[in-house]
């Protein structure tokens, strides 16, 4: 399985802080993107909206064709602003 963790607005969005996802058939966060969308109108609404999209597999900050595996941890997060 796959832990996917959402947090601020896309916790919001979602209604929910987490799924998990068997991880057959997903070999990248592409595919877990693509999978979360078909299943879910509102993440599909979430990543097609003008927001970034930053996503993290086990605490580092990924881009969209990293690979993952059974028991990988991601999430799915806005972008960050400091001041």
């Amino acid at each position: 399985m796959i832990s996917v963790h959402y947090f601020a607005s896309f916790r919001e969005a979602l209604n929910r802080s987490s799924d998990e996802v068997p991880a057959s058939n997903i070999a990248s966060v592409a595919d877990l993107v693509s999978h979360l969308a078909a299943q879910d109108d509102n993440f599909q609404r979430v990543c097609a909206g003008d927001q970034q999209l930053l996503v993290a597999v086990n605490q580092t900050v990924v881009n969209l064709e990293h690979p993952l595996q059974d028991n990988d941890e991601v999430a799915f997060f806005p972008p960050m602003t400091g001041g």
